[in-house]
């Protein structure tokens, strides 16, 4: 068996299996076929990879600029046909789906953005290219092993993916916080008279309700367009991108209901609430 054929079993793949085990994603991915999963969590082990880079902040921005651009080497080799370096555990992937390495490259980009500067109040522009780098690249990349047409895929990965990470922003605005990064617009944060110099204070204020609701209303637009895409039923297999949707979509309802006004709790759902969503909407597609 080559080495191609065998990365299925690639110790990176199973290592991001074994982390991922009871998140949504996990669930999702566990109702795909084999080799689509395998796809799938190589996918994942690859943003893990350069999201650590940019998160962990281990050496200088130089050096995380570096570590990014042995990616991008590693990519460029990989599809070149030369020694893949770490990215090896990729070729099967690309090879069966068509994975295109423009959408690899671009979620390295929206790594180097964070290690470019630590983002804080990004303008509303500039929080749109980074939601198609960090996630609608990855919804290209997915729609790929989905089976889904580029028309109608990627116009879901445009709308799911930005639906997904202003959804995470809302639900990691004290952690973020912790290591210096708030994703809130500015203009969002100008209208409710949010100050953001001092990241502490800025989301002890409860001003941060009211921004974090327009940047929930705009997540629910991007749902919306998405839910409209897959009621169409374009070709492909599309339990995992709906379960994702329902999913996150709850988790946005359930912060809703808490608030973001401080105390605040990272919101999760339960088990049980997983499997309810999973009976309502992961079963068909």
């Amino acid at each position: 068996m080559s080495a191609v054929e065998s990365v299925g079993t690639a110790p990176e793949i199973r290592a991001i299996e074994n982390k991922a085990q009871g998140s949504s994603f996990y669930v999702a991915m566990k109702l795909m076929a084999k080799p689509e999963r395998e796809a799938m969590f190589a996918i994942y082990a690859f943003c893990r990879a350069v999201d650590d880079i940019a998160d962990d902040g281990m050496g200088t921005r130089g050096e995380l600029h570096a570590a990014l651009d042995g990616w991008r080497a590693d990519l460029e080799s990989l599809y070149a046909g030369g020694a893949p370096g770490r990215a090896a555990f990729l070729a099967h992937a690309v090879k069966r789906y068509g994975l295109r390495k423009q959408d690899f490259l671009a979620v390295i980009d929206g790594m180097e953005m964070d290690v470019g500067e630590d983002i804080r109040a990004p303008s509303l522009e500039m929080l749109d290219l980074y939601c198609e780098r960090v996630a609608s690249a990855v919804g290209r990349l997915s729609i790929k092993v989905f089976g889904i047409g580029e028309e109608p895929g990627f116009e879901l990965a445009h709308h799911l993916g930005r639906a997904l990470q202003l959804t995470n922003i809302l639900r990691d605005l004290d952690a973020d916080a912790r290591v210096g990064r708030m994703y809130l617009p500015r203009e969002y944060c100008a209208d409710a008279g949010l100050v953001v110099r001092e990241l502490k204070r800025a989301i002890a204020d409860p001003a941060v309700d009211s921004v974090c609701r327009r940047v929930a209303q705009l997540a629910h637009t991007h749902f919306q367009e998405a839910t409209r895409i897959l009621r169409a039923r374009p070709k492909g297999r599309l339990r995992a991108p709906k379960l994702m949707a329902a999913v996150y979509a709850e988790i946005l309802h359930e912060m809703e209901k808490q608030s973001w006004a401080p105390p605040r709790r990272r919101v999760s759902l339960s088990k049980a609430r997983l499997a309810a969503i999973v009976l309502a909407h992961g079963l068909t597609g």
